[in-house]
């Protein structure tokens, strides 16, 4: 065949652009690959589904931490996160937190639990009636904050009104998720531990899907015998005057700590919280499982899909054979749409996990994504698609410009 050294020259201009090439094709034919940016979109909705839940479900157990108004936490010396170890410090540390000059309140997370009962609402508010007997049981975990104003243990997200709700007797606070299961809507009066008590307030991300939560004044469980008055107490929440400066009054009260306890900033201890979720076996083994199956079918579908499209496009390849283009050209193009391919899904996959999220979140299920996360399951998809135009080449073999005199 006849070619041109102008037009061949042209066309490896052409290809020595070949990331524009692909994008092009890509955008032009994108029916094509479809399929392949649907399979990484859902491999990567698997992986991530999988994880933000699990990891929603441990920031939700931590949510009163994260959340609260404390700019350092008081651990023990040998804790490495807030649950699984120990965290408590002996109570007469507390004395020596305040003599640090930027200490402005200390004070600590009070924990309890017990049986909660609700009540025919209807038998109570009728005249005359006598109390009802509870009629479904549910244990419950409860939280005690402590409604002074500026308090560290009172969470961020907490109204003024709902802090002022607290202060009342016998009340107390739900997460929306608990509603049901303990068979109570705002306003209904309950009895807890052979209390009567009142939910006066309706919290939003606070989901505890072992046990339902519960949070009163620490007051309110002072009254009822449950506030506990043991030597050691904790974790220790301290609120400083400049919260900026979290990080060297947490060096400086380490320095000094002699071993008796561990100071950490709010985000050191929330970032060790999310990375000992990993190190919960049967969570590896799921999240492993669902990688190996995302990845599995995400290079099963996009293979084929790639192979699909460079075969209905053979002709095209086989014409810039024809005019001098080489093979190594070729196959450059291949993997540069493949790696577009991979962008795309990774974008399609991340819209998705976000819907579903918003979903989620309807339904007081808490996902969380951190950026590590997001970035391995990022560079999972791009090695899908890489790994898939390269399997992907040997279908350049067939682009013969013989076959354009046939």
């Amino acid at each position: 065949m006849f070619r041109s050294d102008t037009a061949r020259a042209g066309f490896k201009g052409a290809c020595s652009e070949s990331m524009s090439l692909a994008l092009s094709t890509l955008i032009y034919e994108w029916r094509r690959y479809m399929a392949a940016v649907v399979a990484l979109a859902f491999s990567g909705l698997l992986v991530l589904a999988f994880a933000g839940m699990f990891m929603g479900m441990g920031k939700s157990f931590t949510a009163t931490i994260d959340r609260s108004g404390a700019d350092v936490m008081i651990l023990a010396p040998g804790a490495t996160q807030l649950f699984g170890g120990p965290s408590g410090v002996p109570r007469r540390l507390i004395p020596t937190i305040y003599q640090h000059p930027e200490v402005e309140v200390v004070d600590y997370i009070d924990l309890s639990g017990g049986r909660f009962e609700s009540m025919d609402q209807a038998a109570l508010r009728a005249p005359g009636a006598t109390p009802p007997q509870g009629q479904r049981s549910e244990s419950v975990m409860v939280t005690s904050i402590v409604t002074q104003p500026g308090n560290p243990t009172i969470p961020v997200d907490y109204s003024e009104a709902l802090v002022e709700a607290l202060r009342q007797p016998d009340a107390v606070v739900l997460d929306e998720t608990a509603l049901t299961r303990l068979g109570v809507q705002l306003g209904d009066e309950a009895i807890y531990n052979g209390h009567r008590v009142r939910v006066v307030g309706v919290t939003r991300g606070y989901a505890n899907f072992m046990q339902p939560g519960m949070v009163m004044s620490r007051d309110t469980l002072r009254r009822y015998g449950e506030a506990y008055n043991g030597s050691r107490v904790g974790p220790l929440m301290v609120r400083l005057r400049d919260p900026a400066r979290a990080e060297v009054v947490v060096a400086q009260l380490n320095a000094g700590a002699n071993g008796q306890y561990r100071a950490w900033t709010r985000a050191e201890l929330s970032a060790a919280n999310e990375a000992s979720m990993f190190e919960e076996g049967i969570i590896v083994v799921m999240l492993g499982f669902s990688v190996f199956l995302g990845g599995l079918i995400g290079i099963a579908i996009t293979w084929q899909t790639l192979r699909g499209a460079i075969l209905a496009n053979i002709k095209e390849f086989a014409s810039l054979r024809a005019l001098g283009v080489g093979m190594g050209s070729l196959r450059r193009i291949i993997v540069e749409l493949s790696f577009s391919v991979g962008i795309v899904g990774i974008g399609a996959s991340f819209l998705l996990t976000w819907l579903i999220s918003l979903l989620a979140g309807m339904f007081g299920l808490p996902m969380a994504f951190p950026l590590p996360m997001c970035l391995a399951v990022s560079a999972l998809l791009l090695i899908i698609a890489l790994l898939s135009g390269f399997l992907s080449l040997g279908m350049l073999k067939q682009s013969q410009p013989a076959d354009l005199l046939r």
